[in-house]
C-alpha cells in the first residue's frame, strides 16, 4: 500500500471531518462533515488526522499520523468513522477534537464549473446586483450545517459586521480564485437582512 506524504504547511491539508466524541463500544468516533463531497469517503482508505490549529488539543497532538478507514457511515446529519487504531471507547475519546483530513494534493478533481467552497475562504465577495459593483466583505468561513444550502460567513468592511450569505448557484456571476474574487447578485435587501452588526 502507498503512503501518502505528509504535506510541510498546514494550508496542503484538506479538511474532511471534525471528530466530536465516540459513538458505540468499539472505537466509533461521531464527526462533524466538513468535506463537498462526504460519498468520497467510499474512495479513502489512508486518512490522516491533524490537529486543530484554534483548539487547545493543538499543543497535545502536533504531529499528524497517517490512519486506515475501517468503515464509516452517515448518522444524524455527521458521520462515524471508525479507524483502525481505534478499538474501544477510551481509543476513540483520544481522538475527539481532531480533524480528519488529506493532503491537499490528494482531493477529488472538480468539474469546469465547480469549486471547492473551502478555496473561497479569503476572497473578498463583491456584489453586481446595482448599477455599481459593491465589496461586500471578506469570506472568513463556511458555514455547511444551517441546511442543504452553504453559508458564506463574509466580515463586513463597512458597520454590518459578519454576514451569511447563501452560496447559491443563481446569485454567482464569477468565481477568480487566483485573484482571490467571488462576484455574485445578490437579492435587494440580503445584506442587511443577514448582518450581526444590524441593531
Amino acid at each position: 500500500m502507498t503512503r501518502s506524504k505528509e504535506p510541510e504547511q498546514a494550508a496542503q491539508w484538506v479538511w474532511l471531518a471534525r471528530i466530536r466524541r465516540p459513538q458505540g463500544r468499539k472505537g466509533e468516533v461521531f464527526a462533524d462533515i466538513l468535506t463537498d463531497f462526504p460519498e468520497k469517503f467510499v474512495d479513502r482508505r489512508q486518512l490522516w488526522l491533524v490537529a486543530d490549529p484554534n483548539s487547545p488539543r493543538a499543543k497535545s497532538n502536533p504531529a499528524p499520523r497517517e490512519v486506515e478507514l475501517v468503515a464509516h457511515w452517515l448518522h444524524k446529519g455527521g458521520i462515524v468513522l471508525h479507524f483502525g487504531i481505534s478499538n474501544s471507547i477510551s481509543d476513540a475519546e483520544t481522538l475527539a477534537g481532531l480533524i480528519v483530513a488529506i493532503p491537499l494534493t490528494d482531493r477529488a478533481p472538480l468539474a469546469d464549473d465547480e469549486v471547492y467552497i473551502a478555496d473561497l475562504i479569503g476572497c473578498t465577495l463583491f456584489d453586481v446586483a446595482g448599477e455599481t459593483p459593491v465589496s461586500v466583505g471578506t469570506i472568513e468561513d463556511v458555514d455547511r450545517t444551517a441546511g442543504p444550502v452553504a453559508l458564506l460567513v463574509v466580515q463586513s468592511q463597512g458597520s454590518e459586521g459578519e454576514i451569511l450569505i447563501p452560496f447559491a448557484k443563481r446569485f454567482i456571476r464569477e468565481i477568480d480564485l487566483a485573484g482571490k474574487r467571488l462576484v455574485m447578485a445578490l437579492p435587494a435587501g440580503l445584506v442587511d437582512l443577514n448582518a450581526s452588526g444590524k441593531p
